[in-house]
């Protein structure tokens, strides 16, 4: 076999066994060894621009197979450019890792390739081209069993667990390349250590966490009863023009099939109202916020509706200056378009939350801050056209009515408003437990892919959500999947894709804060910090190596001593 032919395999099998690990695949366990042939392809390969490429080919395999639907849009080259984008910015910690190989040594490569792998991610979270959908320890999410200890680490402690393992598989392959039973004892004796790490310790977090979550006090925890609406409105029709009262019609029929005076909170999906945008300002008095309000005062006299909406805001000449993302009026102001969520309730009240994490493309362009010719080439994907705005809303949603017998609060609970990507970021959806949310409502719009992977994978994501904050999740998608989620992540009722649906279920208010609650990604936050630590490091060898070649022009440990 020419070693050119084995270095392409290895590249296929690295990319095919990540696919197959990710969900909805069954076969998670593969994620344990999928990165060993390219630690292989590291030690073997004697360039790094030849490594470079079988690191690129494997990353792009994995992220077409497994996101190949991002471009299933009315612009398909841009899942071309995401998933291709997606493939370079991984190669960096390979190849980074490859370097480190010569200066650092065996361990300190293996360290620097978990620093540098985690930095990636956690850049991948912040900055505004943010795509973490394929982050390592988001392979476990169709196995939330496997992860409860998640509510210490969140989704880091996952990627730390896939890459230390395939380090470890990677150094047994190295060190009995040969399958032969008399090297099992010698085996056995070297992996019990390891596998005592890798295994038995997270099952250990996990029967703590289990452990942890379990209120302090013996009292009957309290229930709220939850209506999700699945209108099953075809994205790609919703947007049309006149399209908002036949929608409002649809909503409000479903919604009274399940709503009465022990509902507490009736949700819709993401951009259910407004399709062509409402003035936050005239809210109070919109037409289709009278009609809620009387349909929640004839239906569920004790609930309150939360719904995603295009609303705009507008800025007045008052302002110096006006957000970046603001677009000029004819009288000289500006305005902001948003994908929103409101709450309405039967007493008169409107709250209104703005989306924070923004798909790049599709809502934002990264950066357009500074490169604002590019200001009008997000892609329309419903709603308004073009990019959104980032003005902060409120962060959580609180009734202002009287909340039903056993809720306590004279306000009721606080809800955590989960905009569709927003709930890929673990931290953010953590912050709004940390300032109080009981309970989380995610509102999204999946069928702009179709029935593809995309909708399966992002609500599999949520359960990660929920392990993580230790809340409960009520889920509710325009055309599939809804669903309400336990915080242990198990799915309960989940409706079919592409159908009409009307669900309800008692939802338990949590006030336990988790770990990762509190400190939210603090193992991706360290791991940045000794990136830079360590490069800053490989700066002083290179520089400290040529120091060495200054006296006499040539290295130091080569000079001759002159006898005395």
């Amino acid at each position: 076999m020419s070693s050119r032919f084995q270095y392409l395999l290895l590249s296929l099998i690295a990319g095919t066994l990540l696919w197959l690990a990710w969900p909805s695949s069954p076969g998670t366990l593969f994620i344990f060894v999928a990165l060993t042939p390219l630690l292989w392809l590291a030690e073997n390969v004697r360039n790094i621009k030849a490594y470079w490429a079988w690191t690129l080919l494997a990353f792009t395999l994995f992220n077409a197979a497994t996101t190949w639907w991002v471009g299933n849009t009315t612009v398909p080259a841009s899942g071309v450019f995401a998933n291709l984008f997606t493939a370079l910015l991984m190669t960096i910690p390979f190849t980074s890792y490859y370097g480190a190989r010569k200066r650092l040594g065996r361990t300190g490569a293996y360290v620097a390739l978990i620093v540098y792998w985690m930095t990636f991610e956690y850049v991948n979270l912040t900055w505004e081209f943010a795509w973490p959908w394929l982050s390592l320890g988001n392979a476990f999410a169709m196995r939330p069993d496997w992860v409860q200890w998640y509510q210490y680490t969140g989704v880091g402690g996952g990627t730390l667990w896939v890459l230390l393992v395939n380090i470890t598989a990677y150094e047994c392959w190295r060190k009995f390349p040969e399958l032969d039973i008399k090297y099992v004892g010698r085996m056995l004796r070297l992996l019990w250590k390891p596998a005592l790490v890798l295994f038995v310790v997270p099952f250990v977090l996990n029967v703590l966490a289990l452990l942890n979550t379990h209120p302090a006090n013996d009292s009957k925890p309290m229930k709220i009863k939850v209506v999700i609406v699945q209108p099953n409105i075809d994205p790609y029709d919703k947007f049309t023009e006149g399209a908002d009262a036949q929608q409002l019609d649809l909503l409000l029929k479903l919604s009274a099939q399940k709503a009465d005076s022990s509902t507490q909170y009736i949700i819709w999906p993401e951009t259910a109202l407004f399709t062509e945008g409402a003035w936050e300002n005239e809210l109070r008095m919109n037409p289709e916020i009278l009609r809620i309000r009387d349909f929640l005062q004839q239906h569920a006299p004790n609930a309150v509706l939360i719904s995603g909406a295009s609303t705009l805001k507008r800025y007045g000449h008052e302002l110096q200056e006006f957000p970046y993302t603001a677009r000029p009026l004819s009288d000289g102001g500006a305005y902001d378009a948003f994908n929103a969520a409101i709450q309405i309730d039967p007493a008169g009240g409107v709250q209104v939350y703005h989306k924070a994490k923004l798909v790049p493309g599709a809502e934002i362009v990264p950066y357009v801050k500074y490169l604002s010719f590019m200001g009008n080439f997000a892609l329309d994907m419903g709603g308004i056209t073009g990019g959104y705005g980032l003005t902060p809303g409120v962060l959580l949603m609180s009734r202002d009515i009287k909340p039903g017998p056993g809720l306590g609060s004279p306000n009721g609970p606080q809800v955590a408003p989960v905009v569709c990507y927003e709930s890929v970021f673990g931290e953010y959806m953590a912050r709004q437990v940390k300032q109080g949310a009981q309970f989380s409502v995610i509102m999204t719009n999946d069928g702009w892919w179709g029935n593809t992977e995309g909708h399966r994978q992002h609500l599999n994501y949520a359960r990660l959500r929920a392990i993580e904050t230790h809340r409960w999740i009520a889920r509710c998608a325009n055309t599939g999947i809804s669903a309400f989620i336990s915080p242990s992540g198990e799915v309960i009722d989940a409706q079919p894709y592409w159908q009409q649906a009307v669900m309800e279920h008692s939802v338990t208010i949590e006030t336990v804060q988790t770990l990762y609650v509190r400190f939210g990604d603090y193992l991706y936050k360290a791991a940045a910090i000794f990136c830079i630590l360590l490069i800053i490091y490989r700066i002083y060898l290179r520089f400290a190596k040529r120091a060495n070649y200054v006296e006499g022009d040539q290295p130091a440990s080569s000079k001759r001593s002159i006898p005395g």
